[in-house]
């Protein structure tokens, strides 16, 4: 089947949902995916850091392989031998007392939602259905109605409402406005400890370790989104660890499986958790065995194979790559570890024209907010590799600029 058919039968059978660039993905390995026509791209967005592990890591097919012939699912209504010591190895990584097992990181998020609000209630002493949670602007914690309810992206929002009541908005990276806006109601502070949607914006140094102290001052739950940000992206198996901080509920999800299957977890302290009774909430596929045991291969290979110190390392290299690139159309990098942010001036014109660019350099790499350049290859990217990547990357820069 021809390129093009592809495209046109996505275009005319699917929703119109998404506007990704035209190249039609076959094959993937390590840092390298192939097209249906056999040409060869760098992949420099890793789904969104799904894919922290590489492509179809072999220890991690094979631990699905092997799983998916032994077992499925189950649902919640009988119990499998593979989630009990999956929530023992997330505890032990992360420092966490309880796990809550989802699909999804939306699903992660709107979990988090539920447990920090029946906490206020229950054990804080907030009055009935009167519960408060702060949120950063320009956040991006996924596409359900309460979520983009909060969301200051118009686009996310537009044609969407009503939308679900009890959230309270704050500029990102300040600590003061955070404690000005908490009220006898607040129960829970929701916030990413890097922007990656918004374009990689990384808040002041000590700006988390304040936030973890102005929410123990007032009782207020820290819950932070790490779907993005943790399993080893930043360099640190969760990005909190940069400023030696716990939150109260840590979200992960996308690399929890290596990206070859779905599942997102609510790492919580015992005191939290502990409202939700059986019942209250839960997933028919939430903790299925299948999932369980591709992720705790995932997580195995994190560690064995060292991808969370290559990422700080190859972070470093990387990013001190793109700061001598030869473009004065740049207006800033930065980035922590192996998530990178490219941001454009104005009169460079619109990333996506630099992204189509760089698809003809051999490179996959995704526009964010018209005119920041997302770099964030898997973990296992080499030196060498990124070389390769830079030069394509700076003549591709210079051919549109």
């Amino acid at each position: 089947m021809k390129h093009q058919h592809y495209i046109e039968l996505e275009e005319t059978f699917g929703a119109h949902n998404y506007k990704p660039l035209n190249v039609v993905l076959h094959r993937g390995e390590r840092v390298w995916v192939w097209d249906v026509n056999g040409n060869k791209y760098m992949d420099c967005l890793s789904s969104y850091s799904a894919v922290n592990q590489g492509h179809c890591h072999p220890k991690i097919v094979q631990a699905m392989n092997d799983q998916s012939q032994l077992l499925t699912l189950t649902s919640r209504a009988f119990r499998n031998d593979q989630l009990g010591p999956l929530y023992e190895e997330l505890c032990t990584l992360t420092n966490s007392h309880k796990v809550l097992p989802m699909n999804s990181g939306a699903e992660a998020v709107e979990t988090a939602i539920k447990v920090v609000r029946k906490w206020g209630y229950q054990i804080k002493g907030v009055a009935e259905d009167l519960a408060e949670i702060i949120v950063c602007r320009n956040n991006f914690h996924g596409r359900t109605i309460t979520i983009v309810g909060f969301s200051t992206d118009g686009s996310s929002r537009a044609g969407f409402g009503p939308f679900t009541p009890g959230f309270k908005i704050v500029p990102f990276g300040d600590a003061g406005a955070l404690e000005a806006a908490i009220t006898e109601n607040t129960v829970g502070f929701l916030v990413e400890p890097i922007q990656g949607e918004a374009g990689v914006i990384i808040p002041p140094p000590g700006y988390l370790k304040e936030v973890r102290s102005i929410c123990t001052k007032y009782n207020v739950a820290l819950i932070l989104d790490e779907i993005q940000t943790g399993l080893g992206r930043t360099g640190k198996m969760l990005a909190e660890e940069h400023e030696k901080i716990e939150a109260d509920l840590t979200l992960v999800g996308k690399a929890l499986a290596g990206g070859c299957y779905p599942i997102s977890a609510v790492l919580s302290n015992t005191e939290v958790m502990s409202v939700l009774q059986p019942g209250e909430h839960g997933s028919t596929f939430g903790g299925n065995p299948l999932a369980c045991a591709v992720a705790r291969t995932a997580l195995k290979v994190l560690l064995e194979e060292q991808m969370i110190e290559n990422a700080a390392l190859m972070g470093t290299y990387f990013l001190r790559g793109l700061k001598k690139l030869d473009f004065p159309l740049i207006s800033e990098v930065r980035g922590r570890g192996l998530l990178i942010g490219v941001e454009l001036l104005p009169e460079a014109g619109p990333a996506r024209t630099y992204c189509e660019a760089l698809l003809e350099a051999g490179i996959l790499c995704k526009e964010t907010h018209d005119h920041i350049i997302r770099f964030a290859p898997p973990l296992v990217i080499t030196k060498e590799e990124i070389d390769w990547a830079l030069e394509r990357i700076e003549s591709a820069f210079t051919k549109v600029g």
